[in-house]
């Protein structure tokens, strides 16, 4: 962000895109800080303290690909960090198990207490009871919610990019519905999609599309933000952006890495006349 990468690919191209895209800072410090609460082993008393975790490691992520795609409206915005806490949510309610065995916790401790369940005695023994059970069908029943909002905000994608944003929200929400059927147990189950399922949302995502064109947009993607994300969408939204522009900066971009890429092969021409 200052304009002074280190001498290594990934800088150079990381400083680039900041610029050509101006990526907001508060985006990868967001994320960032989520990974530094997971390095913590930080445990979450709330659902709203789940959510801005989630916020961070995952929403921060869908606003970042929404500043790549070009879109900057603060509603299709708040339905990307919908679509990134639904996500994360399907992965703890699928993890719970292999967390607990690996000593971390996601489930809002307040749901346990309230429940009876003591926090380090499942840890150091994972097991399924009604409690736990319980606990996982709340994670996707919300989840399921939040992944019907977000479904509302990707008619403000560029079509191309509508059919893998499409197949990740029905893919995730897929594992949710295999939990489910497994009795919400994730303690000695990991629920996951097969190829074919990919396959057959693939194609379910490509239908999706198509409808997006046909149909009005849904009234929900006008829906507030949750409250645990709007410092993503208040960094990244913007009113208007004009077409001009966006051709500009990405011509700028690529312009750039291909400047960086010439540069690299010289000095590697360089470096391999002075091994001779």
């Amino acid at each position: 962000y200052n304009k002074k990468p280190k001498n290594n690919a990934p800088d150079r191209a990381f400083s680039a895109l900041v610029s050509a895209y101006q990526m907001p800072r508060e985006l990868p410090e967001a994320l960032l800080e989520g990974l530094e609460w997971d390095f913590k082993g930080r445990r979450f008393d709330t659902l709203s303290d789940l959510y801005s975790y989630s916020a961070r490691v995952a929403s921060s992520v869908g606003v970042m690909m929404c500043v790549l795609m070009n879109v900057r409206d603060k509603d299709a915005l708040a339905r990307a960090c919908d679509l990134g806490v639904a996500m994360q949510l399907t992965n703890i309610a699928r993890d719970v198990g292999e967390d607990a065995r690996n000593g971390r916790i996601y489930i809002p401790l307040n749901w346990m207490r309230g429940k009876g369940v003591d926090i380090e005695s499942f840890l150091a023994n994972p097991t399924l009871d009604e409690h736990i059970g319980s606990f996982v069908k709340k994670l996707l029943d919300d989840a399921e919610r939040l992944y019907r909002r977000a479904g509302s905000g990707l008619f403000a994608l560029p079509k191309t990019c509508r059919p893998g944003v499409f197949s990740a929200r029905h893919i995730y929400a897929q594992i949710g519905k295999h939990i489910a059927s497994a009795e919400y147990d994730s303690i000695n189950n990991r629920a996951y999609t097969s190829k074919i399922e990919k396959l057959g949302l693939l194609v379910l995502s490509i239908s999706d599309t198509a409808l997006t064109t046909l149909m009005p947009t849904p009234a929900v993607v006008h829906a507030p933000a949750l409250e645990e994300v709007k410092f993503l969408v208040d960094a990244a939204q913007k009113e208007e952006m004009e077409e001009k522009f966006f051709k500009n900066r990405s011509k700028a971009f690529l312009a750039t890495l291909l400047e960086l890429e010439a540069k690299d092969k010289k000095e590697a021409g360089y470096l391999k006349m002075r091994q001779k």
